[in-house]
């Protein structure tokens, strides 16, 4: 008589359904923050508000130009003279000739930085040029 079980040997398996479930919201979590910076909004800046003035969509490719308060000029997070903006905006607009250019300006940003921007962009043959305000807060 065998008093002996026959017991089946399964090898100890990895489980990876924990892991995918942690790589999913790590993917998902990367997506949202993606999607968030590709905005170019630079915290410093606070730009002067408007009556009239409407949220707008961010649009894919859009140009947005960064003034701080001492004048430096900002694009993509890259600090730029006027010269390395001008051969910048003269390239997208040879190949996108209606590419919106937008400007951030900070609200204590002398007006005489404003027309320099202004100014390079008219170098560049830039027809479509925006300002970026807020709305005003309601009491």
């Amino acid at each position: 008589m065998n008093f002996q079980r026959k017991v089946d040997f399964h090898p100890p398996g990895f489980n990876i359904t924990p892991l995918l479930d942690i790589l999913l919201v790590l993917i998902i979590f990367f997506i949202l923050t993606w999607s968030f910076s590709r905005d170019e909004r630079d915290l410093t800046i606070q730009v002067p508000t408007a009556k009239h003035a409407e949220p707008s969509r961010p649009v894919p490719g859009e140009i947005i130009v960064n003034v701080l308060p001492d004048g430096t000029i900002n694009l993509n997070q890259r600090v730029l003279t006027e010269d390395e903006l001008r051969e910048i905006l003269s390239r997208v607009i040879r190949d996108f000739p209606e590419q919106a250019i937008i400007v951030r300006a900070d609200g204590e940003v002398p007006y005489r930085n404003i027309i320099a921007i202004l100014d390079v962009a008219s170098a560049a043959n830039v027809k479509n040029i925006s300002f970026a305000t807020r709305p005003e807060e309601s009491n």
